[in-house]
């Protein structure tokens, strides 16, 4: 009885131990299998995502390219557009420069007509200078009553101041008793010079 009693012991425990030792080897393959199933799974998401970094880089770098050609056909746009802008400028400026010019020549013509109308085409400079010699009596602006006595001769007509000097030069005027002070001042004056000054006195 003993010997069977050892018997099934040694049976059971032989069982239990080859049961262990099936069951280490169970969760040994099993767990071989999970590492390699973990590993691959791993590998594949590295894979994976080293595929989609990839990507993304590609899909960064095609954008960016993108872009940049934008911003330089932008930037040539704007170029042009600055070119053509400075260019009409330019030409906006001259044709306003040259209308300023073309107005000022036309202004100063029409100044040199009406002085001309006015003066009967005398010339007011010749005018004023030989007029230096008479300021003395009769004053810068003609004001002044030469020696107390003469008429102003501010705001006579160029005719009649020119009618005077001639009758002054050929000794039919003696106004005043000035004949013959007069006479002396215009003796040496032309046609053209009195009538010059004749126009000069009467701007005043």
């Amino acid at each position: 009885m003993k010997n069977i009693t050892l018997l099934s012991l040694v049976a059971a425990a032989l069982l239990f131990s080859a049961c262990d030792n099936k069951t280490k080897e169970a969760v040994s393959d099993a767990t071989s299998a999970v590492t390699e199933s973990a590993k691959e799974m791993t590998s594949n998401a590295v894979d994976a995502t080293k595929d989609a970094a990839a990507t993304a880089v590609e899909a960064t770098k095609a954008k960016a390219a993108e872009v940049a050609d934008a911003a330089a056909k932008a930037a040539e746009a704007t170029k042009a557009k600055a070119a053509e802008v400075a260019a009409a400028t330019e030409k906006k400026a001259a044709d306003a420069a040259q209308a300023l010019k073309d107005r000022a020549a036309a202004a100063n013509n029409a100044v040199k007509e009406t002085v001309a109308d006015v003066t009967g085409g005398a010339d007011l400079a010749a005018g004023k200078a030989a007029y230096a010699k008479c300021a003395g009596c009769h004053g810068a602006n003609g004001t002044t009553k030469a020696l107390g006595k003469a008429n102003l001769i501010a705001g006579q007509s160029a005719a009649d101041l020119e009618a005077a000097l001639h009758g002054y030069k050929a000794g039919t005027r003696n106004v005043s008793g000035m004949g013959m002070l007069m006479k002396g001042q215009v003796a040496s004056m032309d046609d053209a010079t009195i009538k010059a000054v004749a126009a000069y006195m009467a701007s005043f």
